[in-house]
Parts: structure tokens; sequence; C-alpha cells
């Protein structure tokens, strides 16, 4: 088949890849100057007598989420067409590929690389879910790296999950009536695959089975047809992953096994305790270098408990993770100097600052507390006392330039914040001149 010139206003550069239903090709958005991938439906699927409707459903339902899922690790949809001449999704493009080659044993990822994918995918997928969907086809194949380049290239940096087609939508008809021929079977939830009701929990299975995956290089159940895999998914007990891969640490087969479980009630109930125990991981496991080299996951979680950030969004607090430094400080180190420029604000996570002028100690930080902050109040402000760790300290810091070009929604955050911090200062300070 002749590469098209065009479909519709974008300009067709090269065929990305090929599936059942369509073909993807990489294109050019000429008014937005950018990359896109279009997805081509084949006009004989949606005509098909059996599976047409089927196909036709999936295709209103993807496109119906164009400009809706704003999220660092979703595949976002700028555009549909849906017609009878030509349908096609138009959708971000993201170079690196899916996860599908890492399911092997000869190829597996890091153990704290994987980790840290799946927990995207858990804050990806309870945005999801507070937005009322429920993806339905979670699968190695929906889960895009977004790195390219060579092999260490592409197994760090970011993921996104796309093909949203299969989603359910709360308030819908199918909340009640599921959509048979919807999904991988491999990855569907005993609820699932029984056609039962469905909820955000079969996400969170077929996120656990795609964790299985990557941990072992093999998927929990293993059949010759698809009877026999819903039956071993209903009735079958998988093996911990760290019977097919040594490095795999008991708390990751605890993770896993809760993910997987038949049971509703015994699995997660929600995003947010998967999305915990898989941080614990690297705390508990020591997963990752511990010094200065902190997981993306462990960064977020941490900024979550943070009383600052209690008004910040998941996508908010995914920006302050990708432009703040962070690093361990030993013991009488100088984290700011008195007379310096004040070029940067930070946060105590752990440990105890101390707070002095000319060797005069005015104050003691304790963790979770801002400082520096006035650095972002005028640009040549000066450092007014020493700031020295007294303890050995986890710190992470931010540029005034780097929330200059921050967003306006995550910087008009922070200025909100810091008028919380600089009100409860104010109040401390009159509560010890009144002598209370």
């Amino acid at each position: 088949m002749a590469l098209p010139e065009r479909i519709g206003k974008f300009e067709i550069r090269r065929k990305l890849g090929e599936g059942a239903t369509s073909t993807v090709y990489l294109g050019f958005d000429p008014f937005a100057a950018r990359d896109v991938a279009i997805k081509l439906i084949f006009p004989e699927i949606l005509k098909d007598k059996q599976k047409g409707q089927l196909y036709q459903h999936m295709l209103v339902t993807e496109a119906s989420l164009a400009g809706k899922l704003a999220h660092p690790h979703i595949v976002q949809i700028f555009d549909a067409v849906v017609s009878p001449e030509q349908s096609y999704i138009v959708m971000e493009y993201v170079p690196g590929g899916t996860l599908e080659p890492y399911c092997k044993p000869s190829t597996l990822l890091p153990v704290d690389r994987l980790v840290e994918i799946i927990f995207k995918c858990t804050r990806a997928l309870d945005y999801a879910q507070r937005l009322g969907i429920t993806h339905r086809d979670i699968k190695p194949a929906n889960i895009l790296l977004a790195s390219t380049g060579d092999d260490n290239t592409k197994t760090s940096g970011d993921i996104k999950i796309s093909d949203f087609g299969a989603a359910m939508m709360s308030g819908s008809e199918q909340t009640r009536t599921q959509v048979a021929g919807v999904g991988s079977p491999a990855y569907m939830s005993p609820q699932q695959v029984q056609e039962q009701t469905l909820n955000h929990q079969t996400d969170i299975y077929s996120l656990g089975v795609v964790m299985y995956q990557l941990l072992s290089g093999r998927l929990p159940y293993q059949a010759t047809s698809n009877y026999g895999m819903v039956y071993q998914i209903c009735h079958g007990e998988a093996l911990p992953p760290s019977t097919f891969r040594v490095d795999v640490p008991a708390g990751l087969d605890a993770i896993v096994a809760r993910a997987m479980q038949k049971n509703l009630s015994a699995r997660y109930q929600t995003w947010g305790d998967f999305a915990h125990d898989l941080a614990q991981s690297f705390r508990v496991k020591q997963l990752a270098a511990r010094q200065n080299n902190f997981p993306d996951s462990e960064k977020f979680e941490t900024l979550r408990t943070l009383k600052f950030f209690k008004e910040f969004s998941d996508v908010e607090i995914w920006e302050v993770v990708r432009f703040s430094r962070w690093e361990v400080v030993a013991m009488e180190t100088v984290v700011m100097k008195d007379g310096d420029a004040g070029d940067f604000f930070a946060f105590l996570l752990e440990g105890e600052l101390r707070v002095s002028k000319r060797g005069r100690t005015l104050d003691q930080l304790v963790p979770g507390e801002c400082f520096g902050e006035m650095a972002v109040a005028r640009r040549d402000q000066t450092r007014g006392a020493d700031v020295v760790a007294a303890t050995t300290s986890k710190v992470v810091s931010i540029s005034s330039e780097a929330l200059r070009h921050a967003s306006d929604a995550c910087r008009m955050n922070f200025y909100q914040a810091f008028m919380v911090v600089v009100a409860g200062r104010l109040d401390s300070a009159n509560a010890r001149l009144a002598g209370i």
C-alpha cells in the first residue's frame, strides 16, 4: 500500500506500524508545527458485519477523549475524525516504542527501572479514574517509552499510556453492560473474562500482570487457547516472579500478588495504595542508590506528603519533580550562606538544619519546612543568614529561574503556598513578641 501524502490537514512522513484494525503513521501538523501519530482505521473494519459495531464504538470512545486526558504519563489525543469515508485519531507522537521488547527473559529491565515505570502507570491511571475512566486494555503494547536512542537511553525517562479505545466511562451504559471482545485475554482480570461489572480494580489487576511479566519475562498464566487462559485466570495460582528471577525482592512478589488477587476485596482497593507500596519498595529494599540518586516515584510520593504541596495537582507535582534538585548533605554542610545571592529556595525532607547569623543560632528547621523562599520575591535578594546542616539531611531545592519558567498553574500554587508560609511565620513572630 502506497504511503499517503496527507491525511486531512496532516503531512505524512512515514509508516510507524500496522495492526489488525489500523495503520499508524508519523505525521506533521503544519499549524501546530509538531510531529503527531495518526491512527488510520481500515474502512473495511468498520463495515464488518460481526465486529463492525464494536470497532465503531471503540473508535468513538477514543475520539471522545480528545483534549480531556492531560497527564504527563498519558498519550494526548489532539484530534479525531469519524466518517464513512475516512476515520482516524491524531495523537501525541511518542518515539521510544512500547514495553513489549522488555518482556523477554533475555531483555528484562533493571528492577528499579521497571518499578519506576509501574509507579508512573499507577499515577496516570489514578488520574484517569478520577475523571471516571477505566482503561480496560492495560498491556505492554499500550505503554510507550518517551525516550529514543540506544537501549541505555530507552530504559530511562518517562512513559506514556496509550490506546483508550476500550475505555469504560462512568455514568455510561458501559458500567452496567460490558462490551464482549474488549481487551487482551492474558491481561484481563477474572471479573473481565467473566463479563462482570467492572471498576478501576480491573486495571489494577492488568497492571499487576504487566509488572509480573516485566519482572519475570513470562506471563503469570500459560495456556494454548483462550478458554484455557480464562480458566487459569479464574482458578490458577501464579508462581511468584522471584521463581524466575533471583534478584526480585520478596516485597515485589507481595505487591504483584496483591495486585493480581482474584477476589476484589483482597486486591488493592485504590491506586494510591498500589503506588504507596511501590514507593516503599525503593526505601525498604534499597532498590536505588541512596545518596543523590532519587527515583522519580520517591520524589513524587515525598512531595505529595508535604503540607506545602497540598493544593498541587498530580500534573503539577510531576512538573516539580522534573525541575527540582535532590541531595543528601553531610553534617555541617553550608546549605545557604549569609550574603550570597538568593537564587533558589528549598525544603528540608529529613534531618535538621540550623539557621544562624554571625555564629548566633536563630532557628532550627525540621522536616517539612520551606526556607529561602524570599529568593522568589526579588531577583536581587541576598541571604540574611547561614543555613547549616546540624545532622545529615535530605534537601530538595528549586531555582528561581526554574520556577519562573514553570507552568502558570504550578507557579501560582507556589506563590499561594508561600503566602501561607509567610503568614504562619508572622503569626509565630507575633506570638513570641507577645510572650506567648
